[in-house]
C-alpha cells in the first residue's frame, strides 16, 4: 500500500494536480493546442532582384524582392504553413493621392501573386486590400480638400484593387481599410466577374492601435497627417466590434478577423461566441517587436513567451493567427 505523502493533510476529494503529474497526462488533458495549421505568415515584398533587407524594428523579418520571396515561401510551405499574407513596399514614385497603382495589372502585388502561384501553387495567397501603401498621404482612403477620408469613393477603388488581385490569382482578398460597405461591394464585384471562389478575409474589428508602428516602418506607410481614428475602431469599444463583424458576415465575409490580438483577447472571445465563421486574429508587429526586444535583453525566454502568447490567442477563440513568428513556430512544432 502506497503511503500518502500528504498524510498530515485532511482528506481531499478533488485533486486537479493528479492530471498535471506527468508530461503525458498534461498532454492528454490539454484543452487548447497550437498547430502549424493555425498559422498565416505575413510577408513583405519590394521591387528589385536579389535583395533581402531586415526591418530594424522587427528583428528577423525582412523585405524581400520577388525572387527571394519565392524561396522563402517555398521554405515555409515545406514546414507545413498553408497560407501567406502579402504586403507590398511601394516606391514613392508610384504613389499618388488616389492609390491608382493598387489596381495596376502590372503592379508589384499582381506580378508577385502570379509568380507565387506558379512557383508554389499549393500555398494560399492572401492579399491586402487597403490604399495606405499606395497613397502619398498614407491613409487607407481617398481624401477631400479638408482632409476628410471619403468612404464611398474609396470603396470604388478598393473594388478595383480586389478584382485586380483576384485576376492575378489571389486565393483570398483581405480588406483591411475599415470603410463601411466594402465587403459587400467587393463580394458583389468578384461574383459578377466570375471570381466566386475567391474568398474574403475581413478585417472586421480593426482598432486604431499604437501596436502598428513597426509595420508602418516596414511599408513606409504611416499617415502623413492626422490619424486613422475616423475609420479604425476606438480601443474602448467592444459592442461595436460585434456590430462590425455582423455587418461583414451579412455582406459576404468568409473569415472575420480581430486586429491587434493581445490587447483584444476579450474581443476575439466575444466574436468567437457570436459566429460559426472561422475567426482570425492578427498578432501584430508591435506585439512581435516587444517579445523580440525583451528577448534580446535577456529578460524573457523568447521561445516560451512566443508559444504562450500564440496559445493565448488560440485559447481566446481564434481559429487562425497571422503572426511574424509563424516560421519559427512551424520549425518548433515540426
Amino acid at each position: 500500500m502506497t503511503s500518502n505523502p500528504d498524510s498530515s493533510v485532511p482528506n481531499i476529494t478533488h485533486r486537479p494536480r493528479r492530471l498535471r503529474r506527468t508530461p503525458a497526462l498534461r498532454r492528454m488533458v490539454k484543452e487548447t493546442n497550437l498547430s502549424v495549421n493555425d498559422l498565416i505568415y505575413p510577408l513583405f515584398v519590394m521591387e528589385g532582384e536579389g535583395k533581402k533587407v531586415e526591418i530594424t524594428s522587427m528583428p528577423g523579418c525582412y523585405r524581400y524582392t520577388p525572387d527571394l520571396l519565392l524561396e522563402e515561401i517555398a521554405a515555409v510551405a515545406e514546414l507545413g504553413i498553408n497560407a501567406i499574407a502579402l504586403f507590398p513596399v511601394i516606391s514613392e514614385s508610384k504613389k499618388d493621392d488616389t492609390g491608382s497603382e493598387s489596381y495596376n495589372p502590372e503592379g508589384l502585388v499582381q506580378q508577385t501573386v502570379q509568380a507565387i502561384k506558379q512557383a508554389v501553387p499549393q500555398i494560399v495567397v492572401i492579399t491586402d486590400v487597403a490604399l495606405d501603401p499606395f497613397t502619398t498621404h498614407g491613409h487607407d482612403g481617398l481624401i477631400d480638400e479638408n482632409g476628410t477620408i471619403l468612404n464611398d469613393p474609396t470603396v470604388e477603388v478598393l473594388v478595383k484593387m480586389a478584382l485586380s488581385q483576384a485576376e492575378s490569382g489571389a486565393d483570398m482578398v483581405a480588406p483591411s481599410d475599415m470603410m463601411d460597405g466594402r465587403i459587400g461591394a467587393i463580394r458583389k464585384a468578384l461574383d459578377a466577374e466570375g471570381y466566386i471562389n475567391v474568398g474574403i478575409l475581413a478585417y472586421s474589428a480593426k482598432y486604431a492601435s499604437a501596436y502598428y508602428g513597426p509595420f508602418r516602418d516596414a511599408l513606409d506607410s504611416a499617415p502623413k497627417f492626422g490619424d486613422k481614428k475616423t475609420y479604425q475602431m476606438d480601443a474602448g469599444n467592444a459592442r461595436e466590434a460585434i456590430k462590425e463583424t455582423f455587418l461583414d458576415i451579412a455582406e459576404g465575409a468568409d473569415i472575420v478577423m480581430v486586429k491587434p490580438a493581445l490587447a483584444y483577447l476579450d474581443i476575439i472571445h466575444q466574436i468567437r461566441s457570436e459566429t460559426n465563421l472561422p475567426v482570425a486574429a492578427y498578432n501584430v508587429s508591435g506585439e512581435y517587436a516587444m517579445i523580440k526586444a525583451a528577448a534580446q535583453q535577456g529578460w524573457i525566454d523568447e521561445k516560451q513567451v512566443m508559444l504562450e502568447t500564440l496559445l493565448s490567442i488560440k485559447r481566446a477563440g481564434a481559429d487562425l493567427i497571422l503572426t511574424y513568428f509563424a516560421k519559427e513556430v512551424a520549425m518548433i512544432l515540426g
